[in-house]
């Protein structure tokens, strides 16, 4: 069906005609108002009651045409379609002096389609249909880079609306500078982005992403900043270096560790080596040295018989006094050796002394 032409539904000899001339397709942005226009002229031949109607022609030619809003009986019906309730009106309070336009408010979407004026007083008819397409504005995009921002490397400027009616176009600037693109820079206006391949310092600058369709644009701006290409050997040469600190770190206080662990287990051995050069404490004097003592304190008395010298003579080590088995070591008796001589050797012998074998003794006084 040609839109961009008006529609009658019937030709007759009777006066009534549609004078309107305007364009029968619309654009509109979201939001926005239009008005679609059908004014018309009656004869005095058109006698009988005047009858206008706006209706929503079906997509599918299988479906019925749904009415909008009506004029009839000198009254205006303005409530058939509940998705344009009080968005739909008259442009003229009095519809019958010959202006059966309506005005749309605040358009949306879904009020695209093809619109129809039918006017009718009988014995004429007639009809003019609009194609009316509500579209959206591109919303705001928004604006990022990909890629390393250093020298040499390939970098990509993007720019996307996630809201809009196609077709979407994507126009890329640069504002400051000589505000000319790069040579290299390569665009895309559909997809809304410029590559550029081997960048350098002066790609740096400000950037401005517009985004427009047929009813409208928005923008977004993006700062590049070039920068130079890191010094690679210099990084790795103190990777290496960070390493090898770490490590040398680690053996420093393992070191230390066995080092602290060994001089410990050191001084524990020389420890037990001093406990074992000390003589343990004396319990008892030796039954050698009490028998010596005895003996001698028994051969200073009087003149002594064989007899009982014989007697003497016997080593009686199970005979030992209580308190001399219990005397500290301070206070045992001295050797022989060391011991006073009450009398001499000739007088002992006249006496007819016997000498005596000490036994061998230990560091601890026991015999051997």
């Amino acid at each position: 069906v040609d839109v961009r032409a008006t529609f009658c539904c019937k030709y007759s000899s009777y006066g009534l005609e549609i004078t309107s001339t305007g364009t029968t397709s619309i654009e509109k942005a979201s939001g926005e108002s239009v008005k679609l226009d059908c004014q018309f002229t009656l004869a005095s031949e058109d006698s009988g009651p005047l009858d206008i109607e706006w209706s929503l022609q079906p997509s599918d030619n299988q479906k019925e045409e749904i009415v909008v809003i009506l004029y009839s009986g000198d009254r205006a019906y303005e409530h058939y379609y509940p998705p344009l309730n009080g968005r739909v009106h008259f442009n003229s309070a009095d519809p019958k002096s010959g202006d059966a336009s309506i005005n749309l408010l605040r358009v949306e979407a879904k009020d695209t389609g093809t619109y129809q004026c039918k006017v009718k007083k009988a014995p004429g008819i007639r009809s003019r249909k609009i194609l009316l397409t509500v579209m959206v504005r591109p919303s705001k995009p928004r604006c990022s880079i990909e890629g390393s921002a250093q020298v040499g490397s390939e970098v990509m400027l993007k720019c996307k609306s996630t809201d809009g009616t196609s077709p979407l176009q994507y126009i890329w600037e640069k504002t400051n500078g000589n505000k000319l693109l790069p040579a290299s820079a390569v665009l895309d206006p559909v997809g809304g982005t410029i590559s550029i391949r081997n960048a350098t310092e002066a790609v740096s600058g400000m950037y401005r992403c517009t985004a427009k369709n047929r009813v409208g644009t928005d923008e977004c701006v993006l700062e590049v900043n070039i920068t130079p290409s890191p010094n690679t050997a210099g990084v790795i040469a103190g990777s290496v270096i960070c390493v090898l600190l770490i490590l040398l770190l680690i053996a420093l206080l393992l070191f230390c560790c066995c080092r602290a662990q060994h001089r410990k287990k050191y001084e524990k051995e020389i420890s037990y080596e001093i406990r074992e050069d000390v003589p343990p404490p004396k319990s008892r004097v030796s039954t050698a040295r009490s028998f010596t003592s005895v003996g001698s304190q028994r051969s200073s008395l009087g003149s002594m018989s064989p007899s009982n010298l014989h007697e003497y003579s016997k080593p009686q080590y199970d005979k030992i006094p209580a308190d001399e088995y219990e005397r500290p070591p301070s206070h045992a008796p001295l050797p022989l050796s060391h011991a006073p001589s009450r009398m001499a050797a000739s007088n002992l012998s006249r006496m007819g002394a016997v000498p005596v074998m000490i036994p061998a003794q230990n560091r601890d006084g026991s015999i051997v």
